[in-house]
């Protein structure tokens, strides 16, 4: 009898949650300013997670399998988030009824993790510090409390452009370093007019071959036409103990660098410093932009959309379609400094080894552990998930970060706009605790993420705070597809793929990347290409890409770089038919059974023109005004 009647029970605590199994089909509304207990349609719609759970209870309490996709909509508007917004195994769907999270037709969601500043007042009055010519030019406004307490920010938007950080010098420009020295773990450089006042927070960016070095600066001395300068730990123990990157200094050549974030630097318009102690917050507005009827927003949020599973439990079957993500912040370089690595992974420890050698790797002088970047969305251990014709837009780190236990995975038609790291990170780079240059082969297979497409995806302005990042950073992936996407606009690399430094066999393989069109990249730092491959990849093709201009950087050291660029370890890989803009390629220790078959400014323009967006996806170009089609 109690069996019989189960199914009538259901039915009932369903429709009382404001459910119904009348159809093999639902779909649930939300909206900004949803309320918790509504209807969930389109005219009472709910909140975020109020439709997310409302989809969560139809699956859990549903009598029998559903056959047809369980849709929440969400309404146009700004969706504020005070906290990740998670998707469970409790959001799965199947093959026949996949969980989708989609844009309400002809609206925009936008996901962001951002707080609007206003009341902005014009400043009357001197400050300590303030430069004289930004007096009656710099506008104010009070910074705010969040939870009760004071929220350093790293970032400040006004009307979608980012501002700059009050540095010095501007916009460009950089100056040199006068001396390096490592023992006493301190720098010389020349002495400035204007450093006065309180500099407590004063931040020095130095440019080193393939990445920089953000450190925070402890003691400012000045000793007659220089200024010895020491940095806070543990980034000046990591910057000056580990080898590779590091400040250039010869003869000929010394490192570039510039100060960052204190008000006696806010000298231009554009620029801002936000003054912790004192809570307030000051802007130098451009020519056309009018601080009373502004938008301003600095961010809070690292993360937006935390997509976790488990191994024995993952995320499966969920699909993104339409969502804006936007407005996140990144305050581990305000705490420790940030010395990276490579492509922005940041190293917790590292040093050169005398003598050198492991047992895996001989000849290997430096060692290093790495930390991750975060990414404005997470996602881990999931299966077949899918996001498509999203946006990523006004982050301060990675924009997708799909790190391990991923299987089928896609990611296209969205857009990676002005991203200040990575703008999207694929794949495990190595375990937290484990040294970077060790080969990832992990006892659990499941670990590795494996067949993940990317394509069709309008990538730039991306690293364009973090020079060394990239458009598409992808670590240990396997039998994954990186194709037709455009990439312009980019400080270092357009695609890097690879990690470890090592021929040994890794997690690392089967990977084809393919009809990408990448060009204007180059623009800051140096020892980069187009293409950049790292390690043995077994059955790994690339092919058919167009690789265009480069735009390299007056501070550069040296002109090494390739459109193709084969770096330490690369083996067991095919390049073919790859159209790029000059026969400039660089192989570094070039690895085995690689080959190398039509590549350069004369294979065919149709393997040019074909490169890129597809057409069913070329409209998404014409988001972004600078970022040009063919």
């Amino acid at each position: 009898m109690k069996m019989r009647l189960l199914p009538r029970v259901l039915t009932a605590v369903c429709l009382a949650a404001g459910l119904s199994f009348s159809t093999r089909a639902a779909e649930f509304w939300a909206a900004p300013a949803g309320g918790e207990r509504a209807a969930g349609t389109s005219i009472d719609p709910l909140s975020l997670t109020g439709a997310q759970r409302r989809a969560r209870e139809l699956r859990r309490l549903a009598p029998y399998p559903l056959t047809e996709p369980v849709r929440i909509f969400l309404r146009g508007g700004d969706y504020a988030l005070d906290a990740a917004w998670c998707i469970r195994a409790e959001d799965s769907g199947t093959v026949q009824s996949p969980t989708v999270f989609e844009a309400a037709p002809g609206e925009t969601p936008v996901l962001h993790g951002g707080l609007g500043i206003s009341a902005w007042s014009k400043l009357d009055a001197p400050v300590n510090g303030l430069p004289a010519a930004a007096l009656g030019e710099v506008w104010v406004a009070d910074a705010p409390l969040v939870g009760g307490r004071i929220r350093e920010f790293r970032q400040l938007w006004i009307n979608g452009q980012k501002s700059v950080r009050a540095r010095t010098p501007n916009a460009h420009e950089m100056d040199r370093l006068l001396t390096w020295d490592k023992i006493n773990e301190s720098t010389t450089i020349p002495a400035r007019s204007g450093l006065n006042g309180e500099l407590n927070g004063l931040e020095m960016v130095i440019y080193q071959q393939w990445e920089i070095a953000l450190l925070r600066v402890s003691e400012f001395m000045a000793q007659g036409e220089s200024v010895r300068v020491r940095f806070h730990q543990p980034e000046s123990r990591i910057q000056f103990e580990h080898p590779w990157p590091a400040p250039i200094m010869t003869e000929t050549y010394r490192a570039p660098f510039y100060l960052q974030n204190a008000l006696c630097l806010l000298d231009a318009p554009g620029e801002w410093f936000h003054d912790v102690t004192a809570r307030r917050i000051y802007y130098w507005p451009r020519p056309d932009e009018n601080l009373a009827h502004a938008t301003a927003v600095v961010p809070l949020q690292e993360t937006l959309l935390d997509i976790a599973g488990t191994l024995d439990r993952p995320v499966h079957h969920v699909e993104f379609k339409g969502l804006h993500f936007a407005h996140t912040a990144w305050l581990r370089p305000a705490l420790f400094g940030h010395v990276p690595h490579q492509a922005g992974f940041y190293m917790t420890e590292a040093y050169k080894m005398l003598p050198p050698g492991t047992p895996e790797k001989k000849g290997l002088e430096n060692q290093a552990w790495v930390g991750r970047p975060p990414g404005a969305v997470r996602v881990c251990a999931g299966q077949n998930l899918r996001f498509e014709r999203c946006r990523f837009e006004h982050l301060a780190s990675a924009g997708l970060d799909a790190e391990h236990g991923l299987r089928n995975l896609t990611v296209e038609g969205c857009v990676f706009h002005d991203i200040a790291g990575n703008g999207l990170q694929l794949g495990k780079f190595q375990d937290i605790g484990a040294e970077t240059h060790l080969p990832y082969n992990p006892a659990d297979d499941r670990e590795v993420s494996a067949r993940l497409r990317i394509a069709n995806n309008l990538i730039t302005d991306c690293a364009n705070e973090d020079w060394g990042c990239v458009g598409i950073a992808a670590g240990y992936i396997r039998e994954s597809c990186i194709e037709h996407n455009d990439l312009s606009d980019l400080p270092y690399s357009g695609i890097s793929l690879g990690w470890g430094w090592t021929y040994l066999t890794t997690a690392q393989r089967d990977n084809l990347i393919h009809a990408n069109r990448i060009t204007r990249y180059g623009q800051m730092l140096y020892d980069f290409g187009g293409i950049y491959h790292l390690s043995a990849s077994p059955g790994t093709k690339i092919t058919e890409n167009a690789v265009g201009e480069v735009i390299l950087n007056r501070y550069a050291e040296k002109p090494h770089w390739g459109h193709l660029y084969l770096d330490e370890g690369s083996s067991y890989i095919t390049v073919r038919d790859n159209w790029t803009a000059s026969a400039q390629r660089l192989y570094n220790t070039k690895g085995f059974g690689v080959t190398w078959e039509n590549n350069g400014p004369d294979v065919a323009d149709s393997i040019r023109r074909a490169a890129g967006l597809e057409p069913t996806y070329r409209d998404i170009i014409e988001q972004i005004p600078h970022a040009s089609s063919k």
